[in-house]
């Protein structure tokens, strides 16, 4: 999907799709941002810096899940124990990433792509899987329909970079399709004893 005539026509699809989406499902968001604040206290989204195309950062939108519950030390509690009863079932849904639509329609994300992870992240990747950056997030990617958070860092990027190598919209499709039908067997949802992944440290036994 190298052409300039692939590439605007991926766009013109997120562009499509995105605006329809939200269109569509401004009530549902209505009505998950009325049930988040009654839920718990903060705000009804979750924004965050993530890397985009080439590294750079953009403000990811996310409903939030969680609470910013501390210790005595001012610490962050754990993410299983800030999980709200709400946030676990938006996560297992994946309906907590709906507002990403917002930024695949101002053109930060596409709906198909590596997932946008964090930007202390840049500096632990090895060159190859540095590359997962050379095309634009995703929604969802060939690493979500492949194992999502039940493989290791090193399986995702794999697949991160199989798809910047093989991407056409085709590709694309099938991506989209097949997490449909994963989003209603809600595979992968979380590693096995973790509310989240846990944190990528970089790759054992590499030395840049």
């Amino acid at each position: 999907m190298d052409a300039p005539a692939g590439k605007f026509f991926k766009r013109f699809i997120d562009i499509i799709k995105s605006f329809i989406s939200l269109l569509f499902l401004s009530p549902f968001y209505l009505i998950v941002s009325i049930l988040i604040k009654i839920d718990s206290k903060g705000p009804i989204f979750f924004k965050q810096q993530r890397p985009g195309l080439y590294g750079k950062p953009f403000t990811l939108f996310k409903f939030r899940t969680m609470t910013n519950a501390r210790d005595p030390n001012g610490n962050l509690l754990p993410d299983v124990e800030r999980l709200t009863p709400l946030g676990r079932f938006l996560r297992s849904t994946s309906l907590d990433e709906l507002p990403e639509f917002i930024n695949v329609l101002k053109g930060d994300m596409s709906l198909v792509g590596p997932r946008p992870l964090l930007v202390k992240y840049l500096d632990r990747y090895t060159p190859e899987q540095a590359r997962r950056h050379e095309v634009k997030p995703g929604i969802t990617g060939w690493a979500q329909v492949n194992g999502r958070n039940a493989i290791t860092w090193e399986e995702k990027f794999e697949l991160d970079v199989w798809y910047v190598n093989h991407q056409s919209l085709w590709l694309d499709l099938r991506i989209i399709a097949m997490t449909i039908f994963k989003i209603l067997k809600r595979e992968g949802i979380s590693p096995e004893g973790h509310a989240t992944m846990p944190e990528f440290k970089g790759t054992k036994n590499y030395h840049g």
